[in-house]
């Protein structure tokens, strides 16, 4: 990213368009989501859900920030571990994602401990010291400026609190050719079948290529300040959880 540019998957934009951008792309895909995530990972994507949440040791009272929570996945396996006396909030920059994302916890029964803010991760309205655990799960990749972002997280994480950020990485070489040609050839089909929109998956995979890798991730993690960070791939590195702590 240069001062006047910044890039929105293969292509360079100006700075203040890529939100925009993205909020349009999220605006196409939000009513099938869900139907395409369980698609285009064969319904992989609940087990590295469930996993980071395990990760995350989240504990009855907690309070946690739950960022480009999108329609809820989180969220849902969350609320009930932070308990009544817990609290979740479940944000998002696209408000048709927030909106399903409500939607989706009520029909599973989950209200009281839930509330939701549309918001952007590089400012984040809420005092310093506000949450014992942030979640950003397949959503850092869209952030404009990454670096921004985590500061703005490590600033309202509690000391003795937990980042976890699933998402996208850099698979091992013996999985790159089949993996760039899905992504390249086969998805952006799939979403102009199921979504009528194949621009915005074709983007989503060029975006994965232009995230960092899980070094470089970690290394951002730590320059926000955070401590003991580690990272650890999934499915041979299609994903990787990244976790860094407050102290």
């Amino acid at each position: 990213m240069t001062d006047k540019t910044t890039h929105f998957g293969f292509s360079d934009v100006p700075v203040e368009e890529k939100a925009q951008n993205v909020r349009r792309v999220f605006d196409s895909v939000a009513d099938s989501y869900d139907a395409m995530n369980d698609l285009m990972s064969f319904g992989i994507h609940r087990l590295w859900k469930r996993f980071a949440i395990n990760m995350a040791n989240i504990r009855p009272g907690q309070r946690i920030l739950d960022l480009a929570g999108g329609t809820g996945d989180l969220a849902r396996l969350m609320a009930p571990l932070a308990g009544p006396e817990g609290h979740i909030v479940l944000s998002d920059i696209n408000a048709a994602m927030l909106a399903n994302g409500r939607s989706a916890l009520l029909d599973h029964g989950i209200s009281g401990n839930v509330s939701f803010a549309q918001l952007n991760a590089e400012q984040l309205p809420f005092p310093d010291n506000s949450f014992d655990r942030v979640t950003i799960a397949f959503g850092l990749r869209n952030v404009t400026d990454k670096q921004h972002a985590l500061n703005s997280i490590a600033r309202v994480l509690r000391p003795g609190g937990q980042l976890l950020v699933l998402e996208f990485s850099r698979p091992v070489s013996a999985l790159k050719p089949a993996y760039d040609f899905y992504s390249f050839s086969i998805l952006p089909r799939l979403g102009q079948l199921v979504a009528q929109d194949a621009d915005s998956y074709r983007y989503l995979a060029e975006s994965i290529r232009m995230h960092p890798d899980q070094e470089t991730l970690q290394d951002m993690l730590q320059q926000a300040g955070l401590e003991r960070c580690d990272f650890h791939n999934l499915t041979g590195g299609i994903v990787a959880i990244h976790r860094g702590y407050k102290f």
